[in-house]
């Protein structure tokens, strides 16, 4: 039974919420502001937060923001707003999906379905479930765990899955629709910005534990590669 955890200001909406998936057997943790969520999301984390993006005393952003920096819980945004650019900005920060308000109970649960699936692995990977090895990178598909030259990085599943499409075929390009089909379930619809966002980030990590690291190649109007190295 899956935990989830439920950030907003807006009680009814909460309220609301909590009967519903506790209805479709979740266990259910709810919060009203992100300052003190982000300390129980810390300290004892669920399976999957649903959170606002506008709140009191700490916004989703800045609450994802934070916890990406210890933790790799998945995160689906409900957000009110309607600019393209607080997609772009939560993606680029590692939330795995985002839900617009007002929306219906039961597409909600859907997606958290989704994201549930694509957390829990293990990921298929053409029936062989050992740890891939491709020079300095080791990726192990059962338990969702990089690393690089002996060194942990901490990956989000989306991150994961799309680095997973990208090693399985060193020196082959991957277009942006099908790092899409790899890292997202066919009911999320993300743009070709989403992957670049979603590139830049993984770099990122890997140029904390290696300044040097350059195996994700760009092939502009192509898409990306790995280089084995």
């Amino acid at each position: 039974m899956a935990t989830l955890a439920l950030v907003d200001d807006d009680e009814n909406i909460v309220e609301s919420l909590k009967l519903f998936f506790e209805a479709e057997g979740y266990k259910i943790r709810t919060y009203h502001d992100g300052q003190s969520a982000l300390s129980a999301l810390t300290e004892t984390p669920p399976d999957l937060v649903i959170l606002d993006v506008k709140m009191p005393k700490m916004d989703g952003m800045e609450v994802l923001r934070r916890l990406r920096q210890t933790s790799d819980i998945p995160v689906i945004f409900l957000t009110s707003k309607d600019e393209e650019i607080d997609e772009v900005i939560g993606f680029n920060i590692g939330a795995d999906d985002f839900v617009r308000k007002p929306c219906s109970n039961r597409l909600l649960s859907e997606r958290v379905k989704a994201v549930l699936r694509r957390s829990r692995g293990p990921v298929e990977v053409e029936g062989d479930q050992k740890p891939i090895v491709r020079g300095r990178l080791v990726l192990d598909p059962n338990r969702h765990v990089c690393s690089w030259e002996g060194e942990p990085v901490r990956l989000t599943v989306t991150e994961f899955l799309i680095l997973l499409a990208l090693a399985q075929r060193p020196g082959f390009v991957k277009n942006r629709d099908q790092l899409m089909d790899a890292a997202y379930d066919d009911q999320i619809y993300v743009d070709d910005r989403t992957i670049d966002s979603h590139i830049k980030r993984l770099r990122k990590k890997f140029r904390e534990v290696d300044d040097e690291f350059d195996a994700i190649e760009t092939l502009y109007g192509v898409g990306y590669r790995y280089k084995e190295s």
